[in-house]
């Protein structure tokens, strides 16, 4: 009899995490999504921060006064003004699920929001063999409504730092994730640490942030400018007043005089001279951070659940869908010490994030410990840089993600096999003339109205109905057909009249190989943008500063085929979230053996939400059989009388019904009649579970022939 372990999430700290046993085949857990706010609890209402703890609404003398336990306070930066969230299990963030590599997880998602659907995307894991468990509203199956439970059962592979969040609107932005690992199982693994950091808006939720981010921020009668990168790049409009690691953080009244409202943080405990793995997830919804600890030096061991050989750094920089896992050795003296998330911002704003790593036998006390001062003898690194230079004076060199080299020895790129090669451009940007939509290649994707792996023939809003050209925008549901067994190599594209700051671009269904970043020229001194990546044609019969770059090749027309120079094929690093540079690209490579249709998107959530994503109909032919019962969606329209019905396979299912019906209510005379109905429709329905050639290739449904 297989073993399993049940693990039921109550209502609990949110700081306590769930960890599968190691023996057990079979892991099962609950997920219960609801409305919670923050800086209350049942008990207290309402609490404001002080010195580092929480105090009930009322305390107006906090010397002779108990503090609230923060472990069950949803603090955010402790602003005292409560903001609605969407969380699992009334924490933020959601429990940490952990198993082991190759165990069967089943979780079950409760959705008790009173006005909105759910969905919950497992980030990073293949679903090989449960396309129907990817967790994407429309694409891989219909969302969950208000009441009802959806259970996802799924093998834990691959292993490595995961994490889970809603797939359903801005429901990330409010609160809507947690970490999910995957443990190999090896024999004495280090102790290790999850540090999951995002940026935070106190005052908005995700969908007020989306329709400012269209609209325009006007605060004081003064229209909001958007941040600006060290390369000069703008980030999209997005107002973040402060940073959470684990969801705590301080908001800063005065960041330059380290003024602040006393907000708790997040303590990690280690012991000296021991060395920690820390799995660090970036959950936020735009901004990057560069991450570092001070006076301890990092060593980066893997990416996205996939290991790369150890380089040592000063700090790391993670984009909002990327993991990043590094082992620190507490090598120095016992106390307490800043780990700090700094965006990429220039001054006078910035956005930080801050926790204290605390020794074991150091008081409890805040670090006075400053980061590491970079010099032209003893320059700071720093890996996965968005661009090639900090400015000089900076002393800090880059370290881009395809300079790591993975250190599996036998993972080598997909090969390029004549007749199973396909190669194809795909450009993340903003292309238009007087509006600027979220899109790849110029289409912004609109989702279908059905779940499109388990009702293919009912997606309607296909491209191909839609007149999508070099230089035109478009809406409608973007797919690329993938031959099973094919390898595919995609350039990822931020080029043209529509480049904008670095993409971090996510697909689903695999882990791609990363054999080559083209990077923007830049100046070497101050680190500004410079031109364009010249190995690209973006065509459109315009210059490359007024191309929508829908069509793009490369200047080089040798480069096809899979002759691009300089491509890593070894032992190229793996990713399934990947920075795509602004006026550059990413060389990628995948096999196409995972049957499914899964989404591909840029993981910032203003982007994705604009429709900054598209889905790959991969390998149809061999689609598992949709699970039985599974939920079925779409339109509802009223028929005139005379068109009300139609001979088709639903019309002849709906007859079934109703002779069940009479069969019910004594029409005994139409039994033999009815199981004739029901031997054919089960016929008609198990063709259609099976997934025929005809139904998935994309040949009779219209969403999946426009590439």
């Amino acid at each position: 009899m297989l073993s399993s372990c049940f693990l039921v999430f109550l209502s609990v700290s949110p700081v306590i995490g769930y960890v599968c046993e190691k023996t057990a085949q079979i892991c099962e857990t609950s997920l219960d999504i609801e409305h919670y706010l923050t800086m209350s609890s049942h008990d207290s209402l309402a609490v404001y921060p002080k010195e580092g703890k929480l105090y009930k609404y009322d305390v107006t003398n906090t010397s002779n006064a108990d503090p609230v336990p923060k472990e069950n306070i949803i603090t955010g930066d402790g602003w005292e003004m409560r903001r609605l969230l969407v969380v699992a299990n009334q924490s933020l963030p959601g429990p940490d699920i952990i198993v082991y590599e190759g165990q069967t997880v089943i979780i079950h998602v409760k959705n008790h929001l009173h006005s909105d659907t759910v969905t919950i995307h497992w980030h990073g894991l293949h679903q090989s063999g449960t396309p129907f468990m990817d967790g994407v509203p429309f694409v891989s199956q219909c969302p969950i409504e208000s009441g009802q439970t959806f259970t996802y059962k799924f093998k834990a592979y691959p292993p490595g730092t995961f994490w889970y969040h809603s797939h359903v609107g801005s429901q990330r932005v409010d609160g809507l994730l947690g970490a999910f690992v995957v443990r190999k199982n090896e024999p004495d693994p280090l102790p290790e640490h999850i540090l999951q950091i995002q940026d935070w808006n106190h005052d908005w939720d995700g969908n007020m942030g989306y329709q400012l981010m269209v609209y325009g921020i006007i605060e004081n009668k003064t229209k909001y400018i958007p941040s600006q990168s060290l390369d000069g790049s703008f980030y999209s409009l997005f107002k973040a007043q402060s940073g959470l690691i684990n969801g705590r953080g301080r908001f800063y009244f005065d960041l330059e005089r380290g003024i602040h409202n006393e907000a708790p943080l997040e303590v990690f405990n280690v012991k000296q001279n021991t060395s920690y793995r820390f799995r660090v997830i970036n959950v936020g919804a735009l901004f990057p951070f560069r991450v570092s600890v001070d006076n301890h030096m990092l060593s980066v061991i893997e990416s996205d659940g996939y290991p790369v050989r150890p380089t040592l750094a000063e700090s790391f920089v993670i984009n909002p869908g990327e993991r990043f896992d590094f082992v620190i050795n507490a090598n120095q003296s016992v106390g307490n010490y800043w780990i700090r998330g700094k965006t990429l911002e220039v001054t006078p704003r910035n956005t930080i994030a801050e926790a204290i790593l605390r020794y074991e036998g150091a008081p409890d006390v805040e670090p006075t410990t400053a980061r590491k001062v970079c010099t032209e003898q003893d320059k700071c690194v720093v890996i996965n840089c968005p661009f090639t230079y900090f400015p000089k004076n900076e002393f800090t060199e880059c370290i881009r993600f395809d300079h790591l080299r993975s250190s599996a020895s036998n993972d080598p790129a997909p090969t390029v096999v004549d007749g199973k090669f396909k190669e194809y451009f795909l450009n993340f940007a903003f292309p238009g003339v007087t509006s600027f939509p979220s899109s790849v290649n110029g289409i912004a994707l609109e989702f279908p109205t059905v779940s499109g792996v388990s009702q293919p023939q009912q997606v309607t809003n296909a491209c191909k109905n839609f007149h999508c050209d070099e230089q035109k925008q478009c809406k409608c549901t973007n797919a690329l057909s993938l031959d099973h067994g094919d390898t595919v190599q995609m350039v990822f594209l931020n080029m043209g009249v529509g480049r904008g700051w670095a993409h971090p671009v996510h697909m689903h269904g695999h882990s791609f190989y990363v054999l080559k970043m083209g990077y923007a020229e830049y100046n070497e001194t101050t680190g500004k943008f410079l031109a364009q990546n010249p190995d690209i044609d973006c065509r459109g019969g315009v210059p490359l500063e007024k191309s929508f770059c829908n069509t793009a090749t490369w200047a080089n027309q040798t480069w096809l085929n899979g002759n691009v120079p300089d491509l890593e094929l070894q032992n190229p690093p793996r990713k399934d979230t990947l920075i795509v540079p602004s006026g550059g690209y990413a060389v990628i490579r995948i096999r196409a053996d995972n049957p499914g249709l899964w989404i591909m998107h840029c993981h910032i959530e203003l982007h994705a939400a604009d429709g900054m994503a598209m889905l790959l109909n991969e390998s149809f032919d061999n689609l598992p059989k949709t699970p039985k019962h599974f939920p079925t969606c779409g339109d509802f329209k009223i028929e005139e009388e005379e068109d009300a019905y139609v001979d088709s396979e639903a019309d002849i299912e709906e007859t079934i019904s109703m002779q069940r019906f009479y069969v019910i209510v004594g029409v005994m005379a139409a039994v033999i009649f009815l199981q004739l109905l029901v031997i054919i429709g089960m016929h008609f329905s198990s063709k259609r579970s099976s997934s025929s050639k005809a139904d998935i290739t994309g040949k009779t449904n219209p969403s999946f022939n426009n590439y």
